[in-house]
């Protein structure tokens, strides 16, 4: 079969998977040099950069959060692709406009700004996740998780690049032509021709898509599995560049090992997702979670005992095929496990269970950091996976069909 004749959902799959592709390199790009991009907009003592740079990177998740579960209930009415192609445009316009600002508040206003329009991501896998086959939906949104991935381990070094070879102001100007591309490949290439619209009343209510939910129960445990991967993933990120810095000993080059050991878990997790999720078809995607788990729960344990970078860079590798075993699959979980036309909605809700564990873990790491030690941040880490892993079971396996 040639790919003009692929099925629709296959054809959808490689277009979107390009898509947030580029994405990933659009929302990662900025963040090497957003701190210094600060600095250039006031004269700042080394206290408010700090609290800037915080506030501002912080502020798009408490947005999302709030108006991703609108966002889903529109795009369960009107459609998928036409979310898609409001966050991709709405974003291209807001990052582009970013190389414009005068002082701070206007970059603060404009990230938040970005949290209103964000859900480019959630919308195309709710697309995928709708128009794939059940049986083949593990793999599939296992290719969107590696796809998204890579694109954000590519970001920071694109960004870095072009912001040497240009400036700030510029990088976010081309940052906004990336977005306008993903925008016009999913207008003219992305097709969404099995969208049935809501047209019961009820199920426009939050009652009645739950009513809707053959398990609640199953899908709220997945969305807390969601939140409390997220905030152990998260809760690390303030103190890992810190932690190599103690474990060299405050010699050699610490930014570019820290660059490094915070790449190797989302390049793991993008070589293993699809495989993974194509696995979790064939034996049941609920015993790939159980072994994320599992093996999330013992590196992050063993990592808190580590004595050199290369012992931390192998563990934070190994942790990425543990990464691709959670996420994406729960996702799985969610798409076989909702009904069609409320797969927006629920989508959603998983989306803003994501922000909350993104605001949530890194105020954790940094709060244990300040009262014990580094280490002790990935033993508690490794003992909320633990408690992910029960809660897991209690709340989704028993609920499995």
């Amino acid at each position: 079969m040639s790919k003009s004749q692929a099925p629709i959902w296959k054809r959808n799959l490689r277009v979107l998977s390009v898509a947030v592709f580029i994405a990933g390199i659009a929302f990662s790009e900025i963040m090497p040099f957003l701190p210094l991009y600060i600095n250039t907009l006031g004269h700042f003592t080394h206290a408010q950069l700090n609290f800037w740079s915080g506030f501002v990177f912080s502020g798009i998740y408490f947005v999302s959060a709030i108006v991703s579960p609108w966002w889903g209930k529109l795009a369960d009415k009107k459609g998928r692709k036409l979310m898609i192609l409001r966050a991709s445009l709405g974003m291209a316009i807001v990052l582009a406009a970013m190389g414009l600002v005068t002082n701070v508040w206007q970059l603060f206003f404009l990230r938040m700004t970005q949290g209103f329009f964000a859900g480019f991501v959630s919308n195309s896998n709710a697309l995928i996740a709708t128009e794939t086959p059940k049986e083949k939906s593990g793999q599939a949104l296992g290719t969107m998780a590696s796809s998204f991935t890579a694109g954000n381990l590519l970001g920071p070094f694109v960004g870095g690049a072009l912001a040497s070879a240009f400036s700030y102001r510029i990088t976010f100007f081309i940052t906004g032509a990336l977005l306008l591309i993903a925008f016009f490949l999913s207008l003219f290439f992305v097709h969404e021709d099995d969208f049935k619209p809501i047209t019961e009343k009820k199920l426009e209510k939050t009652s009645g898509v739950i009513h809707a939910l053959r398990s609640p129960m199953l899908i709220f445990g997945l969305l807390l599995t969601t939140l409390i991967i997220q905030a152990a993933n998260n809760s690390i990120n303030p103190i890992v560049s810190l932690y190599v810095e103690q474990l060299m000993h405050n010699h050699g080059n610490v930014v570019f090992i820290s660059g490094v050991i915070a790449a190797l878990p989302g390049i793991a997790t993008f070589l293993a997702a699809s495989r993974l999720g194509a696995w979790g078809d064939r034996i049941g995607t609920h015993k790939i979670i159980i072994g994320g788990f599992i093996g999330a729960t013992i590196l992050f344990f063993l990592t808190a005992f580590v004595h050199n970078t290369w012992q931390l860079g192998i563990l934070r590798f190994l942790v990425g095929f543990t990464d691709a075993c959670l996420f994406p699959q729960v996702q799985t979980l969610l798409t076989k496990n909702s009904p069609t036309q409320v797969t927006g909605r629920i989508f959603s809700w998983n989306q803003s269970a994501m922000y909350i564990g993104n605001i949530v873990g890194p105020l954790l790491g940094s709060t244990v950091a300040g009262l014990s030690s580094y280490s002790m941040v990935f033993i508690v880490t490794a003992g909320i996976v633990l408690l992910n892993l029960i809660l897991f079971r209690i709340n989704v396996v028993k609920n499995l069909a």
